[in-house]
């Protein structure tokens, strides 16, 4: 009966949705192991909706905690960390038996496993994203999501945008993304405070754009969703710190 007295649900939702992004981190993880890159992308779209969904309840239930931020972030590891990594892994092992055979017997086959940097900068920029106070506005270097999304489904676009089958393209990509997570860019964060277009203009633009993307490419419109991204960011954050 005690426990039933001081048990609040209400403060537990945040870290139940946590949960769930965990788990579909460790679903993304399972079926990359297993060749089923479709299935594992999807399971990371599937994080990240939790990731969203998450911080938005704490925001609106008023239950933030310093737990339910150390939760997110280890959620975030597995997530947005690992499990990309499995998938573009996996993508570049394929991508090598497109080169020529000197070059696959030269050792360049090993180059993929260049890729595991991520996981690693992913819990270094969530560690400095937890104490960074300037990131509660804007993010400060790409954040874990967007970079997962970005790598996790450059397989997709490789369907219709024949570039991204180059095997040196999407290498210098993963690598450069994952240096971008540990800069101190300037990017505008996704998340609603309120959903106002006040205060919300360039988050509703970008989401429109970002629906006309997706209508073209389907699923493999994300890794250009997230350039846009990047270059949204680059454009208008210097502009909106001159009008302040």
């Amino acid at each position: 009966m005690y426990f039933c007295r001081n048990f609040d649900m209400k403060k537990h939702i945040p870290n139940l949705i946590t949960c769930c992004n965990l788990i579909s981190g460790c679903f993304s993880i399972l079926f990359a192991t297993r060749g089923m890159l479709e299935i594992a992308s999807w399971m990371i779209l599937l994080s990240a909706t939790f990731d969203f969904f998450d911080g938005f309840a704490a925001r609106m239930l008023h239950v933030s905690s310093p737990m339910g931020v150390d939760m997110d972030s280890l959620a975030d590891v597995v997530s947005f960390g690992v499990a990309p990594t499995i998938i573009v892994f996996h993508f570049l092992s394929r991508l090598v038996e497109n080169l020529p055979p000197a070059l696959r017997d030269s050792g360049v086959g090993l180059l993929p496993f260049v890729v595991f940097i991520v996981p690693a900068m992913s819990a270094f920029r969530l560690a400095k994203f937890n104490h960074d106070e300037r990131q509660h506005v804007e993010f400060r270097g790409l954040a874990t999501p967007a970079n997962a999304l970005f790598i996790g489904f450059l397989h997709f676009s490789s369907k219709s945008i024949p570039v991204f089958n180059n095997f040196w393209l999407v290498l210098v990509l993963v690598v450069l993304f994952a240096v971008l997570l540990l800069t101190d860019i300037p990017m505008f964060s996704l998340k609603f405070k309120h959903l106002k277009w006040k205060g919300n203009a360039v988050r509703y633009v970008f989401l429109a754009l970002s629906a006309v993307l997706f209508a073209i490419f389907h699923f493999g419109a994300l890794p250009i969703i997230i350039m846009c991204y990047i270059l949204t960011s680059l454009i208008i954050l210097p502009f909106k710190n001159q009008m302040q």
